[in-house]
């Protein structure tokens, strides 16, 4: 039984209260590189004038997202028009092959641009193009009800959900919620290591920063939209809670986080620090995290992750993408990129966060 209406309105008043709290105690008088907004409209803007992936991938897919919603949550309706009319080629026969065609994690993420783009348009059509990805996703369901494309792989726990839960917050279905918390939840009792992080696979004993980065953006995207009485819930939010104490732990005293995240020689990367920050900026405007715990660690982390955002807009210290290896030696030397899209995206998430009222 779902509570009372009253109940949710005490609930939100709740919320709105503590995130007002947090934005004022730890969440502004920033330094002035690491000014949100202009950290943000600097990123964004450059995503603008950078040209599409060959195909697109989800690197570019997830700026994408983060832009659409840090221009709905800073109110710049010129920026979101602009990032709506970037999809709108994709849509001619000149350009409709950039769009991934494939039945595969990284390739059905490109729905939430649509989504995205459909609930700030109110077009049936965009809607329609995006849901036909997330249902695809679940075409071919494994016998126990999974995706057909799980794989556990730590990044699917950002790739697989943010599209069912885009398709959840563009319609409302419920099926769409309660497959992605379904994926989750058996993520989490596969992945997760009795420190709180998770390995890459099964079979790779290694906490890889950014893998555990989508992760930590995965499981804060999943708590922002799924119903607090929903069976999932309380497990989804406590492996959440488990993983932020222990990144609580690794950050180094600059506000960074580790491509290795429990090796100090290993070198400062920038992705994975901007999605813990933003899962953690998360916790503390929602409560779920102690605010005079985790607010000075969020702040810390958005200061040190701003100093890597050069003075062209674009992210240092990105590792390139990794395929996974069960080898140390091959973690530690990584390369560090400078404008990966992956290094752009977390930095608008975190901007957004900490902006949106």
């Amino acid at each position: 039984m779902r509570p009372p209406i009253l109940a949710f309105v005490c609930l939100a008043a709740a919320a709105c209260t503590a995130t007002a709290r947090a934005q004022q105690k730890y969440f502004q008088d920033w330094p002035e590189n690491a000014d949100p907004h202009a950290v943000g409209d600097r990123v964004a803007l450059h995503f603008l004038s950078s040209a599409h992936m060959t195909p697109i991938g989800y690197p570019e897919v997830c700026t994408w997202y983060g832009a659409l919603r840090y221009a709905e949550a800073t109110g710049n309706a010129a920026l979101e028009n602009q990032l709506q009319q970037r999809y709108l080629p994709l849509l001619t026969p000149q350009f409709a092959s950039l769009i991934p065609d494939r039945e595969h994690v990284d390739a059905e993420i490109f729905g939430i641009v649509p989504l995205q783009i459909s609930m700030e348009t109110k077009d049936a059509a965009t809607q329609q193009a995006g849901l036909h990805f997330a249902d695809r996703q679940w075409s071919k369901p494994q016998p126990d009800g999974l995706s057909g494309e799980t794989r556990y792989w730590i990044d699917d726990m950002y790739m697989l959900e943010i599209l069912q839960l885009e398709a959840f917050r563009a319609t409302g279905d419920h099926k769409y919620i309660d497959r992605a918390s379904d994926e989750m939840v058996a993520y989490l009792r596969k992945l997760q290591q009795p420190n709180g992080l998770f390995y890459h696979a099964p079979d790779v004993p290694f906490f890889w920063g950014r893998g555990d980065g989508w992760v930590a953006a995965g499981m804060t995207e999943m708590l922002l939209s799924l119903p607090s009485d929903h069976p999932h819930h309380a497990e989804i939010l406590a492996g959440y809670q488990k993983m932020m104490a222990e990144l609580l732990r690794d950050q180094s005293p600059d506000g960074m986080w580790r491509q290795l995240i429990d090796h100090p020689e290993a070198w400062e990367e920038s992705s994975s620090t901007g999605m813990f920050t933003f899962a953690m900026v998360e916790g503390v405007r929602h409560g779920w995290l102690p605010e005079d715990t985790y607010g000075p660690a969020a702040r810390k982390g958005w200061i040190a992750l701003a100093g890597f955002v050069d003075q062209n807009a674009d992210v240092t210290n990105v590792c390139a993408g990794t395929n996974k290896e069960n080898s140390l030696a091959y973690y530690l030397a990584r390369p560090r990129r400078t404008g990966d899209f992956h290094g752009q995206a977390p930095v608008l998430w975190t901007a957004r966060a900490l902006l949106e009222k």
